[in-house]
C-alpha cells in the first residue's frame, strides 16, 4: 500500500539537505518539511537572514516557505517521530585512519543517523539515503535499524542520490534531468518507491523519475561523478599537449564537443576539479574496486585523480615560470577562491593548492572572492601549515579593483576551476 506523505524530516542541514527540502516545501505546500541538525549554530543561520550557504535563488525560496511548511530545528526527536519519510543527508567524508584510509567513505554519520531513527521511531518509516554512499550501504543501514528498532516498527530503505551542481543547485532541483529512486524489489519496496515518487511528481514529470534496485541507484551516483571528473581530467591532459604543440585547447574542445556522441559539457580546460564530491567519490570507487579484486579498474579511476593533482601542480609552476622563475616578494592577485563560481564552498578548491604553492615560494597574495568569508580563506590556507600566513603574506579584499592594484600578476583561478 502506498503511504501518503504529510511530514518529511531531513537529518543534515548542509549543501544538499537545505536546498532540497526548501524546494520540496515550496512545491508541496501540504507537506510539512523539517530539516534537523545537531549544530545549533547552523540551524540558527538557517533561521536568520544570512543563510549558512550561498546558492543563487535559495534565499528567495527559504523566505517564502520558512515557518510556513519549512522548519529548521535541533529537535531531532520530534521531527523523526512525526515524519513518515526521513532523508539522511549527512556528510560522508573519506576515512582518515584505519582500513581504507584515504579512499573509503566514512559512514559514521550515516550510522549515527540510522541509530537515532531506530531508537526514536514508534511507527513505520521510509528512510531515504540522500548522502552519497558506497554500494550496498543500504544493507548496513537496515542492519543498524533492525538491531535497534522496536518490535512493531518496520522500515523501508530507499536510495535517492542527488545530482546537484553547486552554483546551479536550485535550477537543478526545479528542472531535474532525472530523479533516481532505488529500493527493494518487494511489494513493500515498490510501495515505498511510489510514496517518494509521489512527492517529486508535484513538479517533476513522471517520465523523468527513474526507478531501479537499491544497488544500481547507489552505484549510479558514484559513476556519474566519476564520468564528469573523467571528462575534466581528459581535457586537462590535452591542455598540456596543446601547450607543447601550439594547438589551442579551447578550439580542440569545441571541435570534439560538436560530436553529438560526446557533447560540449565539462570540456573546459581548467586548473582542475574541486568541491566535496568528485575526489571523494572517485576515491570511494577506487576502494570498492580494490575490495572486489578489480585492480585494473581501480587503477583506471585512480588515474583521474592523479591527473587532477598533476594539473594543479602544473598550473602553479606555470605561474612561477611566467614571473621569471621567482615570485618571492611579488604581489599576486588571486580572483576567486571557491572551487567554482556562484558558490562559497572552498572544499578541495584548486585555489588552495595554488595559493599555498605561491606562499611557500615567498609570494604576497591579494585574494578576492565575494562569496567566501575571509575567515574561511584564512582557515583553508593555515590548515596544513599555521606559519604560512606569517609576515602579512595574505590580504583579503572586498573590491576586485583594489585587489589587482599594484600587483605583478593577476590570476582568475575561479574562472579556470571546475567541479560538480
Amino acid at each position: 500500500m502506498v503511504q501518503t506523505i504529510s511530514h518529511i524530516c531531513c537529518i543534515g542541514a548542509g549543501y544538499v539537505g537545505g536546498p532540497t527540502c526548501s524546494v520540496i516545501a515550496l512545491k508541496c505546500p501540504n507537506i510539512q518539511v523539517t530539516v534537523v541538525d545537531k549544530s545549533e549554530e547552523r540551524i540558527r543561520q538557517w533561521n536568520s537572514n544570512k543563510l549558512p550557504i550561498y546558492e543563487p535563488g535559495l534565499d528567495e525560496v527559504v523566505k517564502k516557505t520558512r515557518d510556513v511548511n519549512l522548519f529548521f530545528s535541533t529537535d531531532i526527536k520530534s521531527a523523526i517521530q512525526k515524519a513518515q519519510l526521513i532523508f539522511i543527508s549527512v556528510n560522508t567524508p573519506t576515512k582518515t585512519f584505519g582500513n581504507g584510509k584515504g579512499r573509503a567513505a566514512d559512514l559514521k554519520y550515516v550510522e549515527a543517523a540510522a541509530r537515532m531513527i531506530a531508537e526514536i521511531a514508534t511507527d513505520n518509516k521510509i528512510v531515504v539515503e540522500k548522502s552519497t554512499v558506497p554500494v550496498r550501504a543500504a544493507e548496513s543501514i537496515m542492519n543498524v535499524l533492525k538491531a535497534n528498532h522496536k518490535t512493531n516498527v518496520q522500515f523501508q530503505i530507499l536510495s535517492n542520490p542527488e545530482f546537484l551542481s553547486e552554483g546551479t543547485a536550485m535550477t537543478d532541483l526545479f528542472n531535474a534531468d532525472r530523479i533516481l529512486i532505488g529500493g527493494e524489489e518487494t511489494p513493500e519496496g515498490y510501495a515505498a518507491i511510489e510514496s517518494l515518487s509521489w512527492v517529486y511528481e508535484h513538479w517533476i514529470p513522471r517520465k523523468h523519475i527513474l526507478t531501479t534496485n537499491t544497488w544500481s541507484s547507489e552505484l549510479s551516483k558514484l559513476a556519474a561523478n566519476a564520468f564528469l571528473a573523467q571528462r575534466i581530467s581528459s581535457i586537462n591532459s590535452l591542455s598540456a599537449v596543446c601547450e607543447a604543440t601550439g594547438a589551442d585547447v579551447s578550439e580542440v574542445a569545441k571541435a570534439v564537443g560538436l560530436d553529438s556522441r560526446i557533447g560540449a559539457k565539462f570540456l573546459q580546460a581548467s586548473v582542475g576539479f574541486g568541491g566535496s564530491c568528485f575526489q571523494k567519490d572517485i576515491l570511494n570507487l577506487v576502494y570498492i574496486c580494490e575490495c572486489l579484486n578489480l585492480p585494473e579498474v581501480a587503477s583506471y579511476w585512480q588515474q583521474v585523480i592523479d591527473l587532477n593533482e598533476y594539473q594543479k601542480t602544473r598550473f602553479s609552476e606555470k605561474i612561477i615560470s611566467s614571473l621569471f622563475n621567482t615570485v618571492s616578494d611579488k604581489h599576486i592577485a588571486i580572483l576567486g577562491f571557491a572551487f567554482k563560481k556562484n558558490t562559497g564552498d572552498t572544499r578541495e578548491s584548486p585555489a588552495i593548492h595554488v595559493c599555498r604553492t605561491l606562499l611557500y615560494e615567498g609570494a604576497k597574495l591579494k585574494i578576492y572572492d565575494p562569496k567566501v568569508e575571509p575567515s574561511q580563506i584564512i582557515q583553508d590556507l593555515k590548515e596544513l601549515d599555521p606559519e604560512l600566513l606569517d609576515h602579512n603574506a595574505v590580504s583579503i579584499l572586498d573590491d576586485p579593483y583594489d585587489t589587482v592594484k599594484n600587483t605583478h600578476a593577476i590570476y582568475e583561478v575561479m574562472k579556470k576551476a571546475g567541479g560538480p
